[in-house]
């Protein structure tokens, strides 16, 4: 959605609205992710930085459809693999990032209630999702280049008058002899 070309507004208005399409997704996802954290958290005695870390995989998951088929459609679309290898680093730099928040609060500052792991885990998901907006838009889906207007008739406006097209030369022609009248019989 990032226009290479046109006016300073054009591509402030393309930028809004891929935050906008960005949002749209990772609020979806950050719902994911707090839904499945909390489940895992009420229902498993898993500790507090591997239950986040199992909701972040089911997050990125979940983005990465949402990126693919809605925010990015209209990228380019050719390297599926080579996209989705570069998604999951991007993604898994992320995790760390989210959960290295939640693991220093968790075990470095002895913060592990309830509020407390929800706090710190949003304040990661926050953290991690200014990275993979820049990653995702500069190495993963990446913008196609501008398509190039038609030549003769978009390079001419209201202003700028046609040129009149060079008059058609046709090529001499001989006429060709009519026929001899018949002699007549009498």
């Amino acid at each position: 959605m990032s226009t290479q070309g046109g006016s300073a507004l054009e591509r402030v208005r393309g930028l809004v609205r891929e935050v906008a399409k960005f949002g749209a997704v990772g609020g979806l996802g950050v719902l994911v992710n707090l839904g499945v954290f909390n489940l895992i958290r009420h229902t498993t005695d898993l500790q507090v930085v591997r239950a986040s870390v199992i909701a972040t995989v089911v997050a990125i998951a979940t983005n990465y459809l949402g990126f693919r088929y809605y925010a990015y459609r209209d990228r380019a679309q050719n390297g599926r693999t080579r996209e989705m290898a570069l998604f999951a680093g991007f993604s898994a730099i992320g995790l760390v990032i989210e959960n290295g928040v939640l693991y220093t609060a968790t075990y470095g500052f002895g913060w592990d209630g309830p509020l407390a792991s929800n706090v710190f885990k949003f304040i990661g998901i926050g953290t991690a999702t200014v990275f993979r907006f820049w990653s995702y838009r500069t190495w993963v889906f990446k913008a196609l280049p501008p398509v190039a207007p038609p030549v003769a008739t978009a390079t001419a406006t209201a202003t700028e008058p046609m040129p009149d097209p060079a008059p058609a030369t046709r090529p001499e022609r001989r006429p060709e002899p009519l026929p001899e009248p018949e002699p007549a019989n009498n």
